[in-house]
């Protein structure tokens, strides 16, 4: 890479880094996975930089190259297994701030939706894209993207609605 492209390259990535970081966390719902798919995306940035700083859209070129490092991810065998011996960690209900249970619940929810449909709702709610981008970040139809955000929110809801098992009240 010519100095001149590794320092546009630089600056692209500081100034995105955490936002790159914050959907990834959103997408995976764990920091350190998070900072390593930041990582592999960066990684594939740097090795196609002349082909994505040429696209239309940057940052959703590099949204989608993040999306499609995190469906990669969850492919991987090593990422289905689970630790039994520790107890899953509980959510303590009693923030100080009524924003941050909003957020925790919210993350909890979004947790237990299926990966496509999370991805969708992250791009689509998260990173506001349109539906027709978030189709084309995911490479598929705006149909597709159209029934996996209505699916996603009313999974949500569903999920909300449901009587909780962290032992607090939501109300």
């Amino acid at each position: 890479m010519r100095p001149a492209d590794e320092d546009e390259y630089r600056q692209f990535v500081t100034v995105r880094l955490e936002p790159l970081r914050r959907m990834a966390y959103l997408l995976c719902r764990d920091w350190h996975t998070a900072d390593d798919l930041v990582s592999i995306t960066i990684g594939k940035l740097y090795r196609h930089w002349r082909r994505v700083r040429a696209a239309e859209n940057v940052d959703a070129y590099v949204r989608g190259i993040l999306t499609n490092v995190w469906l990669d991810e969850r492919r991987r065998p090593w990422r289905r297994e689970k630790v039994t011996d520790d107890l899953p960690e509980r959510v303590d209900l009693n923030f100080p701030d009524p924003s941050m249970l909003d957020r925790a619940v919210l993350l909890e929810l979004l947790g237990q939706l299926p990966a496509r449909r999370r991805a969708v709702i992250v791009l689509r709610f998260y990173c506001d894209l349109s539906v027709e981008e978030t189709a084309q970040v995911l490479g598929t139809t705006t149909g597709t993207v159209k029934s996996q955000t209505a699916r996603g929110l009313e999974a949500l809801r569903l999920l909300l609605a449901r009587p909780t098992t962290t032992g607090g009240d939501l109300s």
